[in-house]
C-alpha cells in the first residue's frame, strides 16, 4: 500500500511539471510570432509625425517602436512648440476678451498682437523651420537651445503682459459693474419720480382737511344762526359799469378771500371795486357766511352767486354740460387720465370738466351791463393796484392777456392736435400761447365777435377729444384767436406752483403773481420760498382759520 501510494504522488508531479513547460514554451513562441509580424508590417520610414498611423490592433506596438526609432529632442521641440501655440491663442483670447469690451488700451491690444506675431515668427525662422520641422536628419541640439530660448522669452513676456492686463480687466469689469448700477439706480430714481409726482398730484387734487374743516365750520355758524346770515338784496354797485369789476370762479374759499383782499390791500381806491365770486351749490353757504363774518376793507362790494344761480347755464344750451351727461365723453376723460398717469404727465383734474371752470366763456352772458371785467384765478396773489389793466387800449381786441411762449415752447402746437384737418387749416401752430388767471376782457368786443357761439362750434367738434384734450386753455386759444392783445409780462407772473428758479426781482416788480401748478400755496407741498408771500394776506385773525390749523 505503501508503495503504490508514493507511486502515485511521484506520476501527479511529473505531469504537472510537463504540463508547466509546455505552457512556457508555447507562450513564448506566441510572443515570437507576434514580432516577427510586427516587424514583417510594419513601414521603417513612417515617422512619429506620421497622419496614417494604424488606430486599431497593433496600433499600441507600431507606436512604441517608432518611439524607439525616433530621436529623443523631437518629443522636446514638440513640446516646446506647443508652449509657444498655447500662448499664442492665450494672448489671442485676451486680445478678443479686450476688443469685446470696447477697452480703451489701444496700445495692450498692439501688444498682444505683436507677442502672437512674434510667436508664430519664431517657428517660421529658416534656420528653425529647416534644423527642427522640416529635417528627417537628426536635430541640432544647439538650435534647439536657441529656440527654446526664444520662445520662454517671448512666453515670460507674455505671461507679464497677461498678469498686468488681468489687473485692468478686472477694474473694467469693476466700472462695467458700477454702470450697471448707476443705470439701475437711475431706473428706480425715474420710478420713484413717477411715482412722486403722482403722490403729488393726488394731494394737489385732494381737499386738504384744513379746507374741508374750514368749510364745515362756516356751514355749521350758518346753520346755527340763520337769522344772521340771511341773503342781501342785489346792491346798484354790482351792476355798475364805472366801476372796476373782477369774476372769481371757485369752491376754496379761503384762496377767494386771500385773493380779495390782496386786490384791496394794493387799491388805491377800494371803494370803486367790485368783486363777483361764483362757487358751486356745496360751498355757496360757507362763501356767504366767510364773508359776512370778515366783510371786505376800504368800502369794496362784493356778491356771492352759485352756478346754479345763472339759469341759462343747461345742458340744452352749453356743450360741455351735455357732453359731461354723455357717457362716451366720461370713457374718453378716463381713458386720457390713466395715459396720463402711465406716462407720468400732468394729470387733469374732474374740475377742467366742470361747469365752475367754464364760466369764463360765458362772462357777457353772465354780467350784461358790464363793459369790461378782469378775471382772476383763485390761485394768485395780487401785489399793486390793478386799475391801470381797465385804461390799456385793446384794440379792439376781447381778450387782454400775457403771452406765455419763449423759443418754441408754448406754441399753439403744444395744445392743440394739428394732425386733424379741421385745426391745420384753421391756426398757425406757431402762434404763441398766452395766459389765463388774469385776463383783461372787453366785453362789448366779445359780444361783437361772437366769441361764445366760437366756443361753442369747436366745443361741440370736440366732444370725442380729438381737438385737444381736457381744460380751458386750449379752447381758449381757439376762441379767441387773434382777438386776443398782449400785455406786458410784469402784469402777470406764473410758475410759482412749479418752478422754483424764478427770480426774486421779477415777482417782486409783478403785479400779479400765479401759483400754477401743483404746488398751491395753502398745500403742504407748496415751494416754501413762494408760500410767504400768499400766507401774508390770509386772514390769521379769523377763529376759524385758527381752529382748523392751517399751519402757515
Amino acid at each position: 500500500m505503501a508503495v503504490a501510494t508514493r507511486g502515485a504522488r511521484g506520476g501527479s508531479s511529473f505531469r504537472s511539471l510537463f504540463s508547466f513547460r509546455i505552457f512556457i514554451s508555447a507562450m513564448f513562441s506566441l510572443l515570437f510570432v507576434a514580432t516577427l509580424s510586427v516587424l514583417l508590417t510594419t513601414n521603417p520610414s513612417t515617422s512619429n509625425d506620421d497622419p496614417d498611423l494604424p488606430t486599431t490592433g497593433n496600433a499600441y506596438v507600431h507606436r512604441t517602436f517608432l518611439a524607439l526609432k525616433s530621436d529623443p529632442l523631437k518629443t522636446r521641440v514638440d513640446l516646446i512648440h506647443q508652449q509657444a501655440k498655447d500662448h499664442i491663442a492665450l494672448v489671442n483670447a485676451y486680445g478678443a476678451y479686450a476688443r469685446k469690451l470696447k477697452l480703451d488700451i489701444s496700445k495692450q491690444l498692439k501688444m498682444f498682437d505683436e507677442l502672437a506675431r512674434n510667436f508664430s515668427d519664431i517657428a517660421s525662422k529658416t534656420t528653425y523651420k529647416t534644423s527642427l520641422f522640416e529635417s528627417d536628419g537628426p536635430i541640432d541640439e544647439d538650435v534647439l537651445r536657441q529656440f527654446e530660448k526664444e520662445v520662454k522669452d517671448r512666453v515670460k513676456i507674455a505671461r507679464m503682459i497677461i498678469v498686468e492686463a488681468k489687473e485692468n480687466y478686472d477694474n473694467q469689469l469693476k466700472i462695467q459693474k458700477l454702470k450697471d448700477t448707476i443705470f439701475a439706480v437711475h431706473e428706480s430714481l425715474a420710478k420713484a419720480k413717477k411715482n412722486g409726482a403722482l403722490a403729488s398730484l393726488i394731494s394737489a387734487r385732494s381737499i386738504p382737511k384744513s379746507l374741508h374743516c374750514l368749510a364745515m365750520r362756516l356751514m355749521g355758524e350758518k346753520i346755527s344762526n340763520p337769522e344772521k346770515y340771511r341773503d342781501e338784496e342785489p346792491k346798484l354797485e354790482f351792476e355798475d359799469p364805472t366801476l372796476y369789476h373782477y369774476a372769481i370762479f371757485s369752491d376754496n374759499v379761503i384762496a377767494v378771500s386771500v385773493v380779495v383782499r390782496s386786490v384791496v390791500k394794493n387799491a388805491v381806491e377800494p371803494w370803486k371795486h367790485v368783486f363777483h365770486v361764483v362757487t358751486n351749490r356745496m360751498n355757496v353757504g360757507a362763501m356767504k357766511v366767510w364773508f359776512k363774518m370778515r366783510p371786505i376793507d376800504g368800502g369794496a362790494f362784493l356778491e356771492v352767486k352759485s352756478v346754479e344761480e345763472f339759469t341759462f347755464l343747461n345742458s340744452s344750451y352749453v356743450p360741455i354740460l351735455r357732453q359731461l351727461e354723455s357717457a362716451k365723453m366720461k370713457q374718453r376723460f378716463l381713458e386720457n387720465q390713466a395715459d396720463n398717469a402711465t406716462n407720468g404727465a400732468n394729470l387733469k383734474n374732474t374740475k377742467s370738466l366742470s361747469m365752475l371752470d367754464h364760466l369764463r366763456f360765458y362772462l357777457p352772458e353772465m354780467y350784461p351791463n358790464l363793459y369790461k371785467i378782469l378775471l382772476l384765478d383763485d390761485d394768485v396773489v395780487v401785489q399793486k393796484d390793478l386799475t391801470g389793466l381797465w385804461k390799456i387800449d385793446l384794440d379792439g381786441k376781447v381778450n387782454g392777456a400775457v403771452e406765455i411762449c419763449f423759443g418754441s415752447f408754448h406754441r399753439y402746437a403744444q395744445y392743440l392736435n394739428f394732425s386733424h384737418p379741421l385745426i391745420k387749416e384753421s391756426f398757425n401752430p406757431k402762434s404763441c400761447a398766452w395766459a389765463y388767471g388774469m385776463n383783461i376782457f372787453n366785453l362789448d368786443a366779445w359780444r361783437r365777435e361772437k366769441c361764445t357761439d366760437n366756443y361753442h362750434y369747436w366745443q361741440n367738434l370736440n366732444e370725442d377729444q380729438t381737438l385737444w384734450k381736457a381744460g380751458t386753455l386750449s379752447p381758449g386759444l381757439i376762441t379767441f384767436y387773434s382777438t386776443t392783445k398782449s400785455l406786458d409780462k410784469s402784469w402777470h407772473v406764473l410758475g410759482l406752483g412749479y418752478n422754483p428758479s424764478i427770480s426774486m426781482d421779477e415777482i417782486s416788480n409783478a403785479a400779479v403773481i400765479h401759483y400754477n401748478g401743483d404746488m398751491k400755496p395753502w398745500l403742504d407741498i407748496a415751494l416754501n420760498q413762494y408760500k410767504n408771500l400768499w400766507t401774508k394776506y390770509v386772514d390769521n385773525d379769523m377763529e376759524f382759520v385758527q381752529m382748523c390749523n392751517f399751519g402757515l
